[in-house]
């Protein structure tokens, strides 16, 4: 029974727990349904924004309040700071501003948000103390960037590499310049974290300093100053060789040549302070004009009795401007202060020696002797035969060697010993410079194709010329049309291959007496032997008409002729060269000569000129 009793007291109490507990939710709730009923628009006392209470404020009115109670982004003091440079702003410059809405909503959200029993924390919290919200910002970095961008026109430098310039012959060197440039964006987040502190303080700035790669240049600047302190006089070995001498360069040409190449390396980034390689280049070519010579064979002659070679001229060393060493040798000794310095030049000895005996050179024999003649020549064009054939007297043609007459010709000129006589230019005979040079080149055509030599390039005349086909006596062969060559320094040349293993050496021999121009070949022979044909002229055609025509120069009644007539024609030369009865060449030489008309002149007022026909 009593057992009974105690269950059933027990049920009660829980029961009455059960139900204590129920009714004190349901008070809890109704209580806090009718705090919120009673705050409905309005901020629950004990909040406070920062140190400015807000509590039972509706929450337009907290917002009224607020606007003149938060002065942080007008009145803080922000100073941005970069080594000597300051400047002052407030937070509100830099885009700071305060977000009164967002932070009543916050205050508001105060004991309404959040889990229930946040709920209920919350607002035994504000009714017991204050419950202090932050205020919340707005933070504009663009305006803090468009600042910063303004300092940055103040801050920033660009890096300059330290130069040099000429002026005139003076030498500047500039400096270089460490560049400077703000960090933006390292200096917004500093920015940043001074503002969140809503602190008044000093923001150091971000700047990165890029240094140049050379800093300053006056060394190189004492070197360039070195090379103009003095002309440069380049100097040319006066033994052997003729133009020999010295060329001077002012400082002021030399500052003109002067160049700073910038070089680059892993380690290290210099100036070479140089002369200019290209006008050097330029410079250096000049001067070899006069400088180079080739080296020269000496000259003989072959006793025919003693049957040994004997020294006309002795041979010439032969001297070469090395362009590129020279240049490397200015360059370096510029370098070091030197201001007279000698050019390379490379020395070539002749290939003959003046005392080599005619066996050791295969020349042994004449080979082959041509005469051609030269009747009714005028002083002037014996002369320039003189002088032409005295170019080849005693001249050495190697074995293997392709002879080029224009090679040893050099410069027809008054300058060197020829005088104005007829020549054949542009279709017609007028007196020119070197007039019978002509001759010279037949005859050496005519040594060399009778000697077996394969010809390499020939030319004949534009049409007949008597001369060419004269023989001894004044007599005519016209079986020698079409032996005849022509030279015109450097155009038209003459040449023929020495295809033996011997050396070949030449004399010439001018008889004005005899009207004569002999030939002579000796070398060794090798047994080869010539046989040539000749059709002669062919398709013959009668020269045009003779011209007349007036030469104010000339007095009246005098008839001057100044061109002669010759029969246009073709021929046509053979010829085959035998060696050991074996035929070892054939060639062919055909000739076109043009019908030609006889020139003369007559003074004004002369009586009896044969009329003109009209075209």
């Amino acid at each position: 029974m009593n057992q009974f009793r105690f269950s059933l007291l027990i049920k009660q109490a829980l029961l009455a727990i059960l139900l204590g507990g129920f009714f004190l939710v349901v008070a809890i709730g109704l209580t806090v349904i009718g705090i919120q009923l009673v705050y409905a628009g309005r901020i629950f006392p004990g909040v406070q924004i920062g140190q400015v209470n807000i509590g039972g404020m509706l929450v337009d009115q907290a917002l009224l309040f607020l606007k003149d109670a938060t002065t942080y982004p007008q009145t803080g003091d922000i100073q941005v700071q970069y080594q000597t440079g300051f400047w002052k702003v407030t937070p509100e410059q830099l885009g700071l501003s305060f977000d009164p809405g967002a932070t009543l909503q916050k205050a508001y959200q105060i004991g309404r948000s959040g889990p229930f029993d946040r709920w209920i924390g919350d607002m035994v919290g504000v009714w017991n103390s204050h419950h202090s919200v932050a205020p919340v910002y707005i933070f504009n970095q663009n305006i803090t960037y468009a600042f910063l961008q303004n300092v940055a026109e103040q801050i920033d430098l660009p890096t300059r590499e330290a130069s040099l310039k000429i002026q005139g012959s003076e030498i500047i060197a500039e400096p270089g310049q460490i560049g400077k440039s703000l960090d933006i964006s390292s200096s917004i987040g500093l920015i940043t974290q001074t503002i969140k502190s809503q602190q008044d303080g000093i923001v150091p700035l971000a700047v990165k300093e890029i240094s140049p790669e050379m800093l300053d240049a006056s060394q190189y600047a004492v070197s360039a100053r070195t090379i103009l302190s003095h002309p440069l006089t380049l100097t040319a070995s006066a033994d052997p060789g003729p133009s020999s001498g010295n060329w001077e360069f002012s400082p002021d040409e030399l500052a003109n040549m002067l160049v700073f190449d910038r070089i680059k390396n892993s380690d290290r980034v210099y100036y070479e302070v140089k002369l200019n390689e290209n006008i050097l280049r330029t410079i250096l070519t000049n001067l070899s004009a006069s400088l180079d010579h080739p080296s020269e064979n000496p000259r003989f002659t072959f006793n025919d009795e003693t049957r040994q070679l004997e020294l006309i001229k002795t041979g010439v060393t032969g001297r070469s401007l090395d362009i590129e060493k020279s240049i490397a040798s200015i360059q370096e000794k510029i370098k070091k202060g030197e201001h007279t310095i000698p050019l390379e030049l490379t020395f070539i000895e002749p290939g003959v020696k003046n005392d080599i005996a005619g066996e050791s050179l295969g020349i042994r024999e004449l080979i082959h002797t041509e005469i051609s003649y030269f009747f009714g020549s005028t002083s002037a064009r014996v002369q320039n035969i003189q002088t032409a054939a005295g170019r080849f007297h005693g001249l050495l043609v190697a074995p293997g060697e392709t002879f080029s007459m224009a090679s040893v010709m050099g410069e027809i000129s008054l300058n060197t010993g020829y005088a104005e006589a007829l020549i054949i230019y542009n279709g017609q005979t007028i007196e020119g410079v070197g007039g019978g040079v002509c001759q010279v080149s037949t005859t050496l055509f005519r040594a060399a194709f009778f000697s077996g030599f394969p010809i390499k390039e020939r030319y004949p005349h534009a049409y007949r010329v008597k001369y060419y086909e004269k023989t001894a006596g004044n007599h005519t062969n016209p079986k020698l049309a079409g032996l005849d060559a022509t030279v015109y320094v450097p155009l038209v040349d003459l040449k023929f291959t020495n295809d033996t293993p011997y050396w070949l050496l030449m004399e010439t021999y001018t008889s004005p007496q005899n009207n004569s121009l002999t030939w002579k070949f000796y070398s060794t022979s090798d047994g080869r032997r010539v046989t040539w044909d000749s059709s002669g002229p062919t398709n013959l055609v009668e020269p045009p008409k003779p011209l007349y025509h007036e030469n104010p120069s000339l007095p009246k009644g005098e008839i001057k002729q100044v061109d002669w007539e010759a029969q246009g024609a073709d021929v046509l030369v053979n010829r085959t060269v035998l060696l050991n009865n074996l035929v070892y060449l054939q060639d062919s030489f055909q000739t076109h000569y043009e019908p030609w008309r006889a020139v003369f002149e007559y003074g004004p007022g002369t009586e009896g000129v044969p009329q003109q026909e009209t075209p």
